[in-house]
């Protein structure tokens, strides 16, 4: 029998049309999809409410401590990002930390909301910019929140402007501004575990030397009189970060894992100086709670007195997220997954060096204690200086500039300019710097015989006038008897 083909069939070529999911790759197209979906505004706006009152309370601690002053007013030597990012002086520099109160609570109020998330966000990166020694990770967690809020529409209920302006109201959002903010937040969380796997911590270093003594701070405090506790309490928080963090996208983990965070957030709030970081990212963690949130929260509150209608439909709506904002939103991820990294490049230890150490997330894991001095030499020899960090800045400057390789190239440098201006040019800078990691015994840390400012600034690779450590674990740190570790780079000495 003689076999006949079927006739073939030439699709329409009108079937892929432009934003036709079909045109594009299945997986990116149900992602495209699912960030179009309309959810319930409610979650973002505790954000937006929340983000602005923390930060509004944050000017009010810099305004009762005097910090403004003391951070950047009355300092001789300041440490900029840039050079052309420059202390304002008094009293504008008072006037623009000012914003950051009456901006943060528009925010919460959602009062001229893009204006003021832009102005509020942009003076708070202003003051992070000015001095690397004031640098804290969650001062940077806060300028990447406020970049992200700035694109959301987190206005559109539940604030002045949807009041002023009722075209932009609407109770639905699309989906792409929650999931943005949890991914964010779990790429904070995930890397804040992950940089904890190393030698010191893993041995309950630095947390035996900040809580041995401190019983009577929190409730669990009698465990502080044990070694043991603070091993488990260290690889506790790894696995609170590295395994609670993306379980707080299950809703059958999420409350557990919420209360757990919530407990840890309080305690490290007791124990030691962080400023507003427990309560924003706890605030920011309850953006991975069902988007109507609030809701279901006040509805269950009021059924045990009444009972309620279901719940209404969410409002339709339509969303479209265009293509080049989906190849933004993956740019902006990719460069906060890519940056932390960055210490793949050092063939150190970043801990003791610092190289990598910003913009990472190596948020309480260090205690660094350094003492040294500049040695300052004339062109021709015949008369030398010698110049102490702390009798010439704050106790708190001092300290940064003597413990970050960075700065004390940046403070050498300045030193050179000051003593031009003097009228001493071509003078000879010596950085004689020791330091102690974690309890170890002081170190030297720079060469001293090495003039900084005739050696160049190396960004990609560790400088040579940077002594490696030369200790593995603090003396009497148990357990001692850890395999190496590779995160910790080649440079640790094989015994203790």
């Amino acid at each position: 029998m003689e076999y006949v083909a079927p006739p073939l069939r030439i699709p329409d070529k009108s079937f892929a049309q432009e934003g036709d999911v079909t045109s594009k790759p299945q997986m990116l197209s149900r992602l495209h999809r699912a960030l179009e979906e309309p959810v319930s505004i409610q979650s973002l706006v505790v954000v937006r409410i929340a983000f602005g009152l923390i930060l509004a309370w944050d000017w009010w601690r810099y305004v009762r401590y005097d910090r403004i002053a003391r951070y950047y007013v009355e300092p001789d030597f300041n440490f900029p990002f840039w050079s052309f990012v420059q202390p304002a002086p008094e009293p504008w520099i008072h006037i623009i930390w000012g914003g950051v109160g009456l901006f943060g609570l528009l925010v919460a109020l959602g009062a001229f909301y893009r204006v003021s998330i832009v102005a509020l966000t942009g003076i708070f990166a202003y003051f992070f910019l000015l001095d690397r020694t004031q640098y804290l990770n969650h001062n940077y967690m806060v300028i990447l929140f406020g970049v992200l809020l700035a694109f959301m529409p987190a206005h559109s209920a539940f604030s002045v402007d949807a009041w002023l302006w009722p075209r932009i109201r609407s109770l639905v959002i699309p989906r792409w501004p929650v999931t943005a903010l949890k991914l964010q937040l779990e790429i904070i969380l995930v890397y804040a575990g992950i940089v904890k796997i190393t030698d010191d911590w893993l041995r309950g270093e630095p947390l035996r030397s900040w809580l041995a003594g401190r019983e009577d701070d929190v409730f669990f405090g009698f465990l502080f009189q044990y070694d043991l506790a603070f091993v488990v309490a260290a690889w506790g928080v790894i696995l609170l970060h590295v395994v609670g963090a993306p379980l707080l996208l299950w809703h059958r983990t999420r409350m557990a894992v919420f209360l757990i965070y919530a407990v840890f957030h309080w305690s490290n709030a007791q124990l030691f100086n962080i400023g507003i970081f427990p309560w924003i990212t706890l605030a920011l963690t309850t953006i991975f709670f069902a988007p109507d949130w609030p809701q279901r929260l006040l509805r269950g509150a009021l059924c045990r007195f009444e009972t309620l209608p279901p719940m209404p439909a969410l409002p339709k709506a339509r969303f479209r997220l265009m293509p080049v904002a989906l190849l933004a939103l993956g740019v902006w991820f990719a460069v906060q997954v890519a940056v932390p990294q960055r210490q793949v490049f050092f063939d150190n230890m970043v801990g003791w060096t610092g190289d990598g150490h910003r913009f990472s997330w190596r948020m309480r894991i260090y205690d660094r204690q350094s003492e040294g001095t500049f040695r300052i030499v004339a062109a021709d020899g015949s008369e030398t200086w010698t110049v102490d960090p702390y009798q010439v800045m704050s106790f708190r400057q001092a300290r940064n500039v003597l413990g970050r390789p960075d700065i004390i190239y940046d403070f050498a440098r300045q030193l050179e300019q000051a003593w031009a201006e003097r009228g001493y040019p071509d003078v000879a800078v010596y950085a004689d710097v020791r330091k102690s990691l974690n309890g170890r015994a002081m170190q030297q840390f720079t060469d001293p015989e090495q003039d900084l400012t005739a050696v160049k600034w190396e960004w990609a690779r560790p400088n040579s006038w940077v002594l490696p450590n030369q200790l593995r674990a603090p003396r009497g740190a148990m357990p001692v008897d850890y395999p190496r570790l590779p995160l910790q780079g080649h440079t640790l000495p094989d015994s203790v």
